[in-house]
Order: C-alpha cells, then structure tokens, then sequence
C-alpha cells in the first residue's frame, strides 16, 4: 500500500514546515505550498490523498480556490480547512464547497493527527467505493486537455435524452467507458447497463443474444430483456453481418420484439449506445452497412479522440491507473518518475487507453523499485518503438501476391503484439471478422498461442 499523499497549503513558512514535518514522522509523504498557484501546480502533478488548505492566503484566499477546484471537477481527494481567525460562519462555507473538516490555529497535535486520520480514511473508503461500483472512469480524471473537456461536456448534454448516442473510434480509446459515463449520468443510471459484442458470433448466435430464446418453456434472456430499463451498449457495430443489421433495424423501426422460438411481442424499454471504428464511414459508402440503421443509430454521434491527441493527460492518467490496479488488482503501488513521464507524454500509443493500462500493469506487476525508471519505460515500449521498417524485404523485387503476404504477415505480428495476443482485440483493432481472422493467420503461419494468446480470448 502506497503513502498517502497530503498537500500543504499556507502562506507561513513556519507552519508548513512544522506540519511536514510532523505528518512524514507519521509515515506520510507531504508536498508545501505556500499560495494558490503553487498549490495548482502540485495539484496537477500529483494524485492527492488530503488537502490541508490555509483559508487566508495573500494571492488567493483557500475558500476561493476551493469553490475553484470544483467548477472544474468534483474533488477527488478530502479537504481541511486551517484559520487563525475562523468564524461559525466559514467554516459552514467551506464545508457547503466540500471540505471535509476545519481546524483552528494555533494548531493542537492530537486535533491535527485525529483529523487527518480520519480524512484519509475518509477518502480511501470514496475511492474504494468508486472502483467497486465502477463509478469512476477515466473521463472522470480526464479534463485539463481541450480534447476531454468537450466530449466530457457532449456526454454531459447527451445523457438526459433518450436518443440513441454513436461512438466512434480507434480501438483502446474507451468507448465502452465513456458509453458507462453517459448512462450513469442518464435518468436510466439505476438500471442495467448490458455491453453486446457481436465479433465472432454468427447470424444465428446473434439473433439468440440480441432477442433471447424461448425453448421447451424456458427462456433464456437476450440482451434486449438483460437492458430493459437501462441501457443497451453495442459494442463496435463496424463489421456487423448484414442479416444482424436487417434484425437490428427491424426492432428498432417497431418498438418491440418477440424471442426466438416465442410469440408474444415485448415493448423495447432500451436505451442504445453504441461504438463504431472510423472505417464505418468506408463501410456506408460501399454499401456494407446499411445507410437507414446508421442514420437511426447514429442520431446523435460523438467522436472519440486516439490518446495522441490529448497526451498532456498522460501523467495523470498513469496515476489513475495505477491507483486503480493497485487498489484492486493486488499489485504494489509504484510511482512513475518525472522522466518516465515526460517519456510516455511523447509516445504516440497506437494502442490508445488500453495499451497505456496494459503498460501501468506490466510496470506495477514486473518491477521491484518504488519508482518506475526511464530506462524500464524504455524496455516496455521497445517491441513498439523498433526503428526497423515494417517488412525488411524489398516488396518490389517480389510478385504481388508473395508481397502481400509478407506484409499481411509482418502486419498482422505486429498488431497482434499491441493486442498481447488477443487474437478478439486483433479482429477490433484490424477490422476482420474472427472467423476469417483465424484463418487468416493459419494460413500465413503466425502462430498466436506463442504470444499469450487464446482462442477463447475476449
């Protein structure tokens, strides 16, 4: 279990000092700031655990820059209020903005120990409760880039209706969980929120799933029945068989559906989210995908940024995921060092949130020191960042067909090591139905198993 993070914000030196100094005996790691713009600057450089704010402060005092903190998100971290001059009144203002507790100077050791005990407790126990109901995501501490801060407003705009919302791109990029965010923020929050996966599933399988079954007076539910009140995610429609279209279109065009084998209608009571890759443009204009689905699937469609776009959010996004992998994967707590960091900033993350979380995991699961190293950063990023061509041969000298092959090959292994030899994720991420994916890599000899892969793989 990693130290807790305390901030210490006041304007007398004195007094920081004396309460670092007291907290680090207690076994806490404690960061000083003596005003408001020092205090953003940690607040942006480090997951905090506790706040101790100094209310009179000559460039900002801390009431403002707390009702600060929460015009731009709800705090993470608990806050205590310090004055040398507190009155009934702040401290009723500083707890309406969210501070947890206020404490008076001079300040008493055992008041001071007793309160930041109980505050760390305090948020330990809101965190675990986030990662336990899968609250938090991570749009919730994504924000400071420009990117976020406009899909998390056109989640915040979406969520309250109940049209039908498409997310569409790159594979890794989170849009399973931005579609979580806007159905926790939606009136249907309190019910099911049901993912439908159609990668690797036949017309038939489909059919069972979307619809439910009704066999020999039993029923097994599908998705539509599993979502009702809630809602429904379809998770990457890009590569949809025509006939699950032509299904997916009928009900949505009545209303309702019957189960397969069984005769009574039942009301559509769903609300549908759902993800797409880029190439589904590709797929409207050469006519694989129906042009009536997509306009009715699509009302609403909300693009995905890569992770290349908003890397600014790198560091804050490898806390968040190593907060989240230790606090409930078992793994210990590193932190990544200031030239990890900045290294990981300038990656460019083919493989977008997923690859950068698979990485935080590697890191916590595979090294031994407090800090994560440059130089381990480096070892983990190398089978990615190889300055070698994608195929070493010369296609040119080579007839079409063999030219094809060594590059579909050469292709295929590479993309299938950014998946970690999920041959499920590499049918997402190519865009191949996994059927034909398989059989494709039989026959160019590539052997997935080697990598870790398998073929009951999600």
């Amino acid at each position: 279990m990693r130290a807790s993070q305390i901030l210490v914000v006041d304007d007398e030196a004195d007094i920081r000092d004396m309460v670092q100094e007291i907290l680090t005996e207690e076994g806490y790691e404690v960061r000083v700031a003596s005003n408001a713009a020092e205090a953003r600057a940690i607040r942006a450089q480090q997951d905090l655990d506790l706040v101790l704010l100094d209310i009179w402060m000559p460039d900002m005092d801390g009431i403002s820059l707390l009702k600060e903190w929460n015009r731009e998100n709800p705090l993470s971290f608990p806050v205590v209020m310090m004055s040398g001059h507190g009155t009934v009144e702040t401290a009723i203002e500083a707890t309406k903005l969210g501070a947890l507790d206020f404490v008076e100077k001079p300040l008493s050791l055992a008041k001071l120990l007793r309160t930041v005990g109980h505050a760390i407790e305090v948020g330990r126990q809101a965190r675990a409760q986030r990662i336990a109901g899968g609250t938090q995501s991570p749009l919730d501490v994504m924000g400071k880039s420009r990117p976020m801060q406009v899909l998390r407003d056109q989640c915040r705009r979406v969520a309250p209706h109940e049209s039908m919302v498409m997310l569409v791109g790159e594979p890794g990029s989170g849009r399973e969980s931005i579609a979580r965010h806007i159905h926790a923020l939606s009136p249907r929050a309190a019910g099911p929120f049901v993912n439908m996966v159609f990668t690797g599933l036949s017309t038939g399988e489909c059919e069972k799933k979307f619809l439910g079954c009704e066999l020999e007076g039993r029923l097994e539910k599908g998705c539509l029945d599993e979502a009702r009140q809630g809602s429904l995610y379809l998770n990457d429609v890009t590569d949809m068989l025509p006939e699950t279209q032509n299904l997916v279109l009928k009900v949505l065009q009545q209303g309702r559906y019957a189960h397969v084998g069984g005769q009574i209608d039942q009301n559509l009571d769903v609300r549908l989210l759902v993800s797409a890759r880029p190439e589904i443009e590709t797929r409207l204009a050469d006519g694989g995908f129906r042009s009536d689905l997509y306009a009715l699937l699509a009302a609403v469609a909300i693009r995905v940024p890569p992770l290349r776009e908003y890397r600014e959010d790198v560091p804050e996004l490898l806390r968040y995921y190593t907060d989240l992998l230790a606090d409930s994967g078992d793994l210990k707590y590193r932190r990544f060092s200031v030239a990890a960091q900045n290294r990981l900033r300038n990656y460019p993350w083919p493989g977008n949130l997923q690859e950068l979380r698979n990485l935080v995991q590697r890191c916590l699961m595979l090294g031994d020191e407090s800090e994560v190293s440059l130089e381990e950063v480096e070892g983990a990023l190398a089978p990615y960042t190889a300055e070698e061509p994608l195929v070493k041969q010369d296609l040119l000298a080579m007839p079409l067909r063999e030219a094809r092959e060594h590059f579909e090959r050469a292709y295929l292994q590479q993309q299938l090591q950014l998946c970690g030899g999920k041959v499920g994720k590499l049918a997402e991420r190519v865009g191949m139905e996994r059927t034909h994916l398989y059989r494709k890599l039989n026959s160019l000899g590539i052997d997935f198993r080697s990598l870790g892969g398998d073929e009951n793989d999600a």
